[in-house]
């Protein structure tokens, strides 16, 4: 979910920017209005979660196939030390004040506290748990620790773009045919079954990790199909129609089938609806990224500060709604004031948690690791080679 400050490209943080706003209006629902405030946005305002995986994805992918291209020795001390400085700080800060003030952050104990220092606090969580937000943050670290060790194995396994690309296809076939196989255990209504579909699906690691795929996709035809990859440039607006065209039949299917009432979970949205809502998502990264698009140009007023700001107001927003939901019935406040005050406080305290945590964390990282590439082979990293045909 984390940013950088240099490099920035309109496009991504409007995409951004998007995502940590469906995830707010989806959360204001679930944890304190209680009704969709925002009509459907806030019904299916939970994909702005898998937003943030495929911009995770393109964006970790790019940085490694970038340095490959290159030829740079990809330092794997490095890469961990980068993103332990770029997203633990916070967490940290966060975490702490859960355990410190449980009743106040969000009414209940939180999960046992080596499963957050772990990150493998996503592992078979029950909904309603204090810090649960903190689930995709687990995810993502799990694919932080992947990613640079498949890369680094498909460099000594000498393999060949098409087989790159096999493996992706490989990996997201796993992903699908798991969540169809635990769809017929967890999703139905009937026996109870979906008690168990938050837990073993919705926030599994294996059910949800092909999600990262269709952006690491993007960053491979970057780095490893140039020809493709300027075409694809060139039909910026088509590409991006494609998406909102994507993005639009799968909310669709979002609102009306990925829940059924008196039902279940719908078999096609559980298998399927995740990895095809992914791809649509990477087509506007596409279209994010090329020239020609709108989306690249614009530069929306707030979508910058608003992408800075998104993964500390991720880790906050949703303690800031306990308060201030508790306050709105103790005080007997309107629901717009209840509203603005969860908006103000949620944007002031990722602010705060951005400029006096994340920013310091970054400056420090940029002076012990600068880049995720090691200057010359002396460093004892791994030389990736100089060809992305091996990514």
């Amino acid at each position: 979910m984390p940013s950088t400050l240099l490099r920035r490209t309109a496009g991504l943080d409007t995409l951004r920017a998007c995502a940590i706003a469906l995830v707010f209006m989806y959360h204001y629902m679930v944890f304190v209005s209680h009704t969709p405030t925002f009509g459907w946005l806030s019904t299916a305002g939970w994909v702005g979660v898998d937003l943030f995986f495929v911009l995770s994805g393109y964006l970790i992918a790019d940085q490694l196939l970038r340095g490959v291209q290159s030829g740079q020795p990809l330092s794997l001390w490095r890469f961990y030390l980068r993103r332990a400085l770029r997203t633990w700080p916070a967490f940290w800060v966060v975490l702490a004040a859960y355990f410190a003030f449980p009743t106040i952050m969000g009414g209940k104990p939180p999960p046992p506290l080596w499963t957050f220092l772990t990150f493998t606090q996503n592992i078979g969580l029950q909904p309603g748990t204090a810090f649960s937000q903190a689930w995709s943050l687990c995810i993502e670290e799990q694919f932080y620790l992947a990613l640079p060790l498949a890369l680094l194995a498909a460099v000594a396994l000498h393999l060949r773009r098409w087989q790159a690309w096999c493996a992706l296809a490989l990996l997201l076939a796993v992903g699908i045919g798991l969540r169809a196989y635990l769809w017929h255990r967890y999703a139905l209504e009937e026996g109870g079954q979906v008690r168990g579909y938050m837990a073993h699906v919705y926030y599994a690691s294996l059910c949800r990790f092909d999600e990262f795929l269709p952006g690491v996709a993007v960053a491979l035809v970057r780095h490893g199909h140039p020809h493709l990859w300027q075409r694809l440039m060139e039909h910026g607006r088509k590409v991006l129609l494609a998406g909102v065209a994507g993005c639009a039949a799968l909310l669709y299917g979002a609102l009306n089938f990925y829940y059924i009432e008196d039902y279940g979970y719908g078999f096609f949205m559980t298998a399927f609806g995740y990895s095809l809502l992914a791809m649509a998502f990477a087509l506007l990264v596409i279209g994010a990224l090329s020239p020609h698009t709108l989306l690249h140009r614009a530069r929306i007023p707030g979508a910058r500060q608003l992408a800075l700001w998104s993964y500390s107001i991720y880790l906050i927003h949703k303690p800031v709604g306990n308060i201030v939901g508790k306050l709105a019935v103790q005080w007997q406040l309107p629901g717009s004031v209840t509203l603005t005050l969860t908006i103000v406080l949620s944007l002031l305290a990722g602010a705060l948690l951005f400029y006096l945590v994340e920013q310091p964390f970054m400056r420090l990282r940029a002076r012990l690791a600068p880049s995720n590439f090691a200057p010359d082979m002396a460093s004892g990293a791994v030389h990736t080679g100089p060809s992305t045909k091996h990514a």
